[in-house]
């Protein structure tokens, strides 16, 4: 867990690659099988184990030299030996698929899921190749700490238990509130005061309450230049409204994705139905009254965060967002930064309330155990890994050592969530500071809610210090508000190795097609009542009916 302002544009990057990062990887991993090392069966426990790593490392680190590796390494009689990439998203899986092709891979990967991870398919074609280790009976006989979560969380034994039954490799398990209701938009409530508005509970609310911000001057300078509404094109604006008509389960910081859902037990997509076409007419009424910015849908959010800082008067009224520091800087002088408030979800005509909800864990593995390593090395590799997963490894992996990273409670102090009891306090190191002590996110293991939970967290919101509370709060106004009935529970579905190229490619098209005709409804190069019809027919040539077949077959197959 790093600094959250940190951490958190980070993991917007964070990889949703269980399906579409597989065309690429497959090809580069059917090499291995005829590169590969053995392990030695009849290796003896005992003795130094010398591991080799691949692994990612942050700009200013060096894990070699880090504190917690040289911890770890007295701890467990290990010595590392480190082959690492940049925590660049863009350059870092080439890396590790070039690695693996050459088959002179290391003996065990440690990666970060919103850099590059193995996919469930990359998992499963390296077990069957025999390339990654099976850690079943390591954990059960060295890692009691992992075989309690398996126990006891449902949704973490099925991301790590394959179809034949084994764990080829673990994930990291992430239970942060605030990212799993990622569909967040972000109103000036100054604004709202200044103008004797009311925070909106309604679609209609939120044109009355946008309307006067466009025409009411709430920024006081006497110009019409305030942008009622904008966004950006990884924080798109579609999933909080298309929320108030049907349940969209999209990420918004990943753009327009998979509208994928149950819909009574079957595999479905929502893009197609009447409640989407509703909600998509609703934006382009905020979009032809002028309402919503005209990058709202195609800038970054640098473009983004110019329109919420411009030095002078503040633009911005609303903004959809996973946290407000995206659009707009901490311990900004005129204190804009503490002008924004989340907006609950909006109940649309016909009473739809909903909100995103998204897993908080990438399925597939970060830790994966390969065949090169000896006995003693999986050994000691295991029992490592099982130290992250208890709240000490957790707390010195990601903070530093106990007076240095972090401290237990003082008297009065507060635990995030106020069900919790008080832990542990993150006392904030300097970026270099923490690159020397620290793996940061490298080591985050088990961070379940309830480890979340406990950290101290002051009471001032507002201030930057608080902006974690500012988070939690704001998320309970979306907690709860998911259809639960159409989540497709990506996590537990291990989908089929053999066609996971074509649905990676049908995947692609389809998303690519909402995306694209979203925006063409909205913006009014196609007409919702002309076009609807041949919009809804053009699916078949995608490969919809193959796509929600094959993902259908997985998810039973999960069931079972």
């Amino acid at each position: 867990m790093l600094p959250i302002t940190d951490s958190h544009t980070r993991r917007r990057r964070r990889l949703m690659r269980t399906i579409t990062a597989a065309a690429s990887g497959m090809a580069l991993l059917a090499i291995t099988a005829c590169t590969s090392t053995p392990t030695n069966a009849d290796d003896k426990v005992g003795g130094t184990a010398n591991i080799s790593v691949f692994a990612q490392q942050g700009t200013g680190q060096d894990l070699a030299t880090n504190a917690f590796t040289k911890q770890l390494e007295k701890k467990f009689n290990i010595k590392f030996s480190w082959q690492t990439t940049t925590q660049d998203s863009s350059v870092a899986p080439e890396k590790r698929q070039i690695l693996m092709a050459s088959g002179d891979y290391p003996d065990m990967f440690l990666l970060i899921p919103w850099v590059d991870q193995f996919n469930p398919v990359d998992v499963e074609k390296l077990a069957q190749q025999g390339v990654a280790l099976p850690l079943n009976d390591l954990i059960k006989q060295y890692a009691p700490d992992i075989q309690k979560v398996i126990d006891t969380n449902p949704d973490y034994k099925a991301m790590v238990t394959s179809p034949d039954g084994k764990i080829y490799g673990l994930p990291q398990l992430a239970e942060t509130l605030h990212i799993q209701y990622p569909s967040k938009l972000w109103i000036n409530t100054d604004w709202l005061k200044k103008l004797g508005l009311q925070m909106p509970k309604t679609t209609a609310d939120m044109t009355k309450v946008l309307q006067a911000f466009k025409t009411g001057d709430p920024n006081g300078d006497g110009k019409a230049d305030e942008i009622p509404l904008s966004g950006d094109s990884h924080d798109t604006l579609i999933p909080f409204f298309m929320n108030a008509f049907i349940y969209d389960p999209q990420n918004p910081d990943k753009g327009i994705q998979s509208t994928t859902v149950l819909n009574k037990g079957k595999v479905d997509i929502q893009a197609n139905k009447e409640g989407w076409k509703e909600g998509l007419r609703y934006i382009k009424s905020l979009w032809d009254a002028g309402l919503i910015d005209k990058g709202a849908f195609t800038q970054n959010p640098a473009a983004l965060a110019q329109e919420g800082n411009n030095s002078g008067s503040v633009l911005l009224g609303s903004a959809s967002a996973l946290h407000p520091y995206i659009f707009v800087s901490p311990g900004a002088k005129d204190g804009r930064d503490k002008q924004y408030d989340a907006v609950p979800p909006l109940t649309g005509p016909n009473g739809a309330n909903f909100a995103t909800y998204a897993f908080g864990s990438t399925p597939g593995a970060t830790f994966l155990l390969t065949n090169k390593a000896s006995k003693n090395d999986q050994v000691a590799a295991i029992k490592m890994v099982n130290y992250l997963f208890t709240n000490e490894g957790q707390l010195d992996g990601n903070f530093g050592p106990e007076g240095q990273g972090w401290s237990a409670p003082a008297a009065g102090d507060q635990a995030l969530d106020p069900a919790d009891k008080p832990l542990f306090k993150n006392l904030q190191l300097s970026q270099d500071a923490a690159n020397a002590v620290q793996w940061q996110a490298l080591s985050t293991y088990n961070q379940n809610e309830k480890f979340r939970g406990a950290q101290v967290e002051p009471t001032d919101i507002y201030d930057p210090s608080g902006y974690e509370r500012r988070l939690f709060e704001a998320t309970q106004l979306y907690k709860g508000h998911e259809d639960k009935s159409a989540i497709y529970p990506t996590w537990k579905v291990w989908p089929d190795a053999a066609k996971a190229t074509q649905v990676a490619t049908e995947q692609t098209n389809i998303d690519n097609y909402v995306t694209q005709n979203a925006l063409a409804f909205i913006t009014g190069s196609k007409n919702l009542d002309t076009d609807w019809n041949s919009y809804v027919a053009g699916f078949n040539g995608l490969g919809l009916k193959d796509y929600l077949s094959t993902l259908q077959t997985a998810y039973d197959k999960s069931k079972k």
